[in-house]
């Protein structure tokens, strides 16, 4: 058992010195004549640009300083925007040889336009608009149009080519990343004696800078060993955890204090994406990625008439995971989750789940009002269970 747990912990350290450290990785594929392509925010087909030899680097922003962004952006705009174009103005994404953005919400439509002005004047970039209804047939036959247009400037950017049969050896890869990802969720639920949330959060956020078939050999190694151990008591409250992102090391380190428990999570830059696979039986790859892309669901960046439906998902991941309550870590400034949260708040309760909104910012420093705030939910948790 000493030996399993030994070999997990270097696992765990391996994968988030990799989190930690995206330069590095970048620098590692650019010395082996490897060409990589940023990846931002959301919902961009990364198998395109694995099909064709090249490296998708993730792009979430992070902490550090927006100096350069507010000649291009109000300083009260969205943080996650403002610090993913600093990145690229201040020299941090340089080397890249192409960045793909979308526009699925309102904060993203301004940056792909200020990115062109500034950062794509260095490093080019490939613009998807995607068709928000995604369902009907025009909608599938306009996004894989989109995704051909893609896969096209992909070719001419970085001079390579793009088969069917790689993109189909590609979604192989994703399919089995995806299904792996959702397995090492599963079994941190039981295991978070051995993995906190914080090792959670690396593990996942790892797979951002490394090619996917690299990460899943490491994935299903610490599965495999996790698999091997007994189930383990949850010393803290289990929760669900929903927002944009939340890999603050202060705020993680918090969330460790409390002995949290994340058992599932509804969070954009964790597992909103990971749902769904690729349909490999479609024999039109870029239809394949329009069929994947219209089953997607539950993300209040995408477009649903039922507005109910999403609130409910979130509940229920709460119940079908045993939690405790769910963790809202709402972004400054976020017109599209703010505006979901009354009917986010009105279902959980309905269901009598205690829901805790908490105000985040990737340049937060300062985590006493969230430690109080868990703090308050931890003692109500303990009350319950009494």
């Amino acid at each position: 058992m000493g030996c399993i747990m030994a070999e997990i912990k270097e696992l765990l350290e391996k994968l988030k010195h990799i989190a930690d450290n995206p330069r590095e990785q970048l620098d590692n594929y650019l010395a082996q004549g490897k060409k990589a392509v940023g990846v931002w925010p959301y919902y961009a087909p990364e198998e395109i640009i694995y099909a064709g030899g090249l490296v998708p680097m993730g792009v979430w922003g992070g902490i550090g300083p927006i100096d350069k962004a507010k000649e291009y952006f109000p300083t009260f705009y969205y943080s996650l925007a403002l610090r993913c174009l600093e990145m690229g103005l201040d020299g941090t994404l340089d080397g890249l040889s192409a960045c793909m953005l979308t526009t699925l919400d309102d904060t993203l439509r301004p940056l792909s336009q200020n990115y062109k002005v500034s950062v794509g004047r260095k490093i080019p970039m490939v613009f998807l608009n995607h068709a928000q209804h995604r369902k009907e047939e025009f909608g599938k036959i306009y996004n894989a149009k989109l995704f051909e247009s893609a896969r096209k400037r992909l070719e001419e950017i970085c001079d390579v080519k793009i088969t069917d049969e790689n993109l189909k050896k590609a979604f192989e890869v994703y399919n089995e990343n995806r299904r792996l990802k959702r397995e090492f969720i599963k079994l941190v639920g039981s295991h978070s004696q051995t993995v906190k949330a914080s090792d959670r959060c690396y593990v996942l956020k790892a797979a951002y800078f490394m090619l996917k078939d690299e990460y899943n050999t490491l994935l299903k190694e610490l599965n495999e060993k996790l698999k091997a151990l007994p189930e383990e008591e949850n010393l803290g409250p289990r929760v669900v955890t929903s927002g944009i992102i939340c890999d603050n090391q202060g705020l993680l380190e918090v969330l460790d204090d409390f002995n949290i428990c994340v058992v599932a999570d509804d969070v954009a830059h964790e597992s909103r994406a990971l749902k769904i696979d690729v349909d490999t039986s479609i024999e039109d790859p870029m239809y394949a990625l329009a069929d994947q892309f219209a089953r997607m669901d539950e993300d209040p960046i995408l477009y649903d008439p039922d507005i109910w439906k999403r609130p409910k998902y979130v509940v229920d991941l709460a119940i079908d995971n045993d939690a405790d309550g769910c963790l809202l870590f709402m972004m400054n400034f976020n017109d599209t989750e703010e505006m979901e949260y009354p009917s986010l708040k009105q279902a959980f309760e309905k269901e009598a789940i205690p829901l805790i909104k908490m105000g985040y910012d990737q340049q937060m420093t300062d985590f006493g009002q969230v430690r109080t705030q868990l703090e308050t939910f931890s003692e109500m948790v303990q009350l319950n269970n009494m």
